[in-house]
């Protein structure tokens, strides 16, 4: 940001007008943090009088909050968005330091810095290599199969339908690129991966939404034009369900008589609490569905490590694409994931992993459920999720969390098309245990108390 000191129009106002543009366009988002009034006067080279009289207006404007010693807030919605009013929450309740209740984050604090350590150490061993392996180390390749086999039931057999990725994102892409062809259709649940959605399309492929409910995807909503369908059986996202047994069966017969591929993305697969982990798609139907995994959720995406388990024309087709393209996963993730799994500390992870998001599943939805708030979702993964009857009801409630120091992340965004389901996908493990116990009163008090 610039000030123009020769122009008429006073400092504070050219700030102020500065920051409403940006938090206008989009260049600030909603629970975007601002610089102190202080730190901004330094930077700028101004008074703090002229930061704290901008901050004020835009303060009575609506378009910031914030209290004394917890951070200043863009509070704004996006752009094009309903305007809204809000209605304030007492401030004795805001939080102290920003909570992020985002999905889609690990619980990566419960890595143990030793073991993590220990890996990274290993792995440094390894001698540098002269080509590229384009399927991925032999031995993460082997390690990936016998996790399936015991953690998700998978038997793969031959190791040689296991390829290395750099995650489910990049995995959708490649499919994309290298067994459809560019103007193919893709169905994707609707609300459903918005990653995935902009991966495929990056692809040159056509995304068509297929609707979801409590049970999963819809079959009978997939256009039969369509050349692949990707979905999230295991643990729906965001809706938090989970693929009935005959929603899966009629899958993958429809896949078989038109000739789709199914590419089956493991969101939060291991993460199951009340039974054992829901069978793959891929072991019901191997020779249509490619499955998609990755160590992002259960350990950390500092690695970039995914998998693909696919049919072997699939495979080849794929590894014809890397050698075209010299593309390909980066080894060293891999080599720490086959180190930590040696040693037993992988195994040791997940057990710890599978207890903490329990118990803090179990803290969300009984502190919620308490207050009198609604909670959908399965008894798995590491988000629930809390509706709403409106898009403005959402956007307000966003707003007001933002404006307290809790992040949240609405329902509308993960639509394709126009928004059905609206409330919030509420993450529990990104923030420290200690966190989400402050967080959640005041998440039950800005619920029961909507804006408008």
């Amino acid at each position: 940001m610039t000030l123009d000191r020769e122009s008429v129009t006073p400092l504070a106002v050219q700030l102020a007008e500065q920051l409403r543009a940006a938090a206008g366009d989009g260049r600030l988002r909603s629970g975007d943090r601002l610089p102190s009034t202080r730190a901004l006067a330094g930077e700028l080279g101004v008074s703090r009088t002229v930061t704290a009289a901008a901050y004020e207006q835009l303060h009575a404007e609506g378009w910031i909050a914030g209290r004394h010693g917890s951070g200043t807030y863009i509070t704004t919605a996006p752009p094009g968005s309903l305007p809204a009013t809000s209605t304030p929450v007492h401030r004795d309740t805001a939080l102290d330091t920003v909570v992020d209740l985002t999905p889609g984050s690990p619980w990566a604090g419960g890595i143990e810095q030793a073991a993590w350590r220990r890996a990274w150490r290993a792995a440094s061993y390894a001698a540098p290599m002269v080509r590229p392996n384009r399927a991925g180390l032999p031995e993460y390749r082997m390690l990936i199969a016998e996790h399936l086999l015991r953690h998700r039931g998978l038997r793969v057999g031959d190791a040689e339908v296991v390829l290395a990725t750099a995650g489910t994102s990049t995995a959708a892409a490649e499919l994309g690129r290298a067994v459809l062809r560019p103007g193919d259709m893709v169905a994707v649940e609707e609300p459903g991966y918005q990653r995935a959605v902009g991966a495929l399309r990056a692809a040159g492929l056509r995304v068509v939404p297929a609707s979801v409910d409590a049970d999963g995807l819809l079959v009978d909503a997939i256009p039969p034009s369509v050349r692949a369908v990707y979905c999230s059986p295991a643990h729906q996202y965001p809706l938090g369900g989970r693929m009935s047994a005959g929603r899966r069966v009629a899958l993958v017969e429809r896949a078989r008589e038109q000739g789709w591929l199914v590419i089956e993305d493991d969101y939060d697969g291991e993460l199951r609490y009340d039974v054992a982990p829901l069978p793959l798609l891929a072991a019901l139907a191997p020779d249509v569905v490619v499955h998609l995994g990755t160590t992002s959720k259960i350990l950390t995406p500092t690695l970039g490590v995914g998998w693909i388990v696919a049919p072997p024309p699939v495979v080849t087709a794929v590894l014809a694409h890397r050698d075209a393209t010299g593309s390909g996963p980066a080894p060293a993730g891999q080599l720490v994931v086959v180190e930590l799994a040696r040693n037993g500390d992988l195994g040791r992870h997940l057990r710890r992993l599978r207890r903490e998001l329990s118990e803090r599943r179990t803290l969300v939805v009984e502190t919620l459920v308490a207050g009198g708030v609604r909670v959908l979702g399965d008894d798995a993964g590491a988000h629930v999720v809390v509706p709403v009857s409106s898009a403005e009801d959402e956007r307000s409630l966003i707003r007001e969390a933002a404006g307290h120091g809790l992040l949240l992340d609405g329902l509308a965004r993960h639509h394709i098309g126009r928004a059905r389901w609206f409330g919030i996908a509420l993450g529990y493990a990104a923030c420290s245990r200690e966190q989400l116990k402050r967080a959640l009163p005041l998440l039950v008090e800005l619920v029961r108390e909507p804006a408008g």
